[in-house]
């Protein structure tokens, strides 16, 4: 599994699949949904919204 590019912390799925939704569908590397959050100035909870909203559109980059 890949580590967070700006913490090192283990990423989950939806974690990768939030980055490459929100900043770039081919990247390589990562940031958790916290580094994510704090790069895109916005709370965490809102990841994880966006997250479910995408998951009920069936978006195949979340679980």
């Amino acid at each position: 599994m890949e580590g967070c590019m700006q913490c090192g912390k283990n990423l989950s799925f939806n974690e990768i699949g939030a980055h490459k939704k929100f900043i770039n569908r081919g990247a390589r590397q990562f940031l958790c949904r916290n580094c994510l959050a704090e790069s895109l100035n916005v709370d965490p909870e809102l990841i994880d919204a966006k997250i479910e909203q995408f998951k009920l559109q069936g978006c195949t980059l979340f679980v």
